[in-house]
């Protein structure tokens, strides 16, 4: 009986290679998309805290100096959101590009593992109809000596 051996096993090993490798740098720009998106979260409630203490601080009273001191510290803080705001933009369109090529190899690679399934089956039934020929080829010998006898 022969060993069933896939022509393009390592063609399939290299493509799961790839796949995994770009699976990981999925992974990686998720990690990195999601600290960003939570640093910005942060910040927007860091600003949304100072505001309402800001308000509070108007309603109690307060300095001129004070007043202006926290309207720059918001302006500050709304030039980081907005250069944060694009970091997440930037991490989101390369998670987005890392998603689809991650879902570009893992197509690719179930492929390969079809037509492996599919040329396997054609082996498997080569070898029972070379099976099948050998039991007939030795039913007829068995039938031809006896018949000699």
């Amino acid at each position: 009986m022969l060993r069933y051996s896939y022509r393009f096993e390592q063609i399939l090993t290299v493509r799961e290679q790839e796949k995994n490798e770009t699976e990981m740098a999925y992974k990686e720009s998720v990690r990195s998309f999601e600290e960003i998106a939570t640093k910005l979260y942060e910040l927007l409630k860091k600003k949304e805290d100072l505001v309402a203490f800001q308000q509070e601080r108007l309603q109690v009273g307060s300095s001129i100096d004070e007043i202006s001191h926290y309207a720059r510290f918001i302006d500050s803080m709304e030039k980081t959101i907005e250069d944060v705001q694009q970091k997440v933009g930037q991490a989101r369109a390369k998670m987005n590009w890392h998603e689809q090529k991650l879902l570009e190899k893992n197509l690719e690679v179930r492929k390969y593992e079809k037509m492996r399934e599919k040329d396997f089956e054609a082996f498997r039934e080569e070898q029972n109809r070379l099976e099948t020929i050998q039991l007939d080829e030795m039913a007829t010998l068995t039938y031809n000596k006896r018949e000699i006898r």
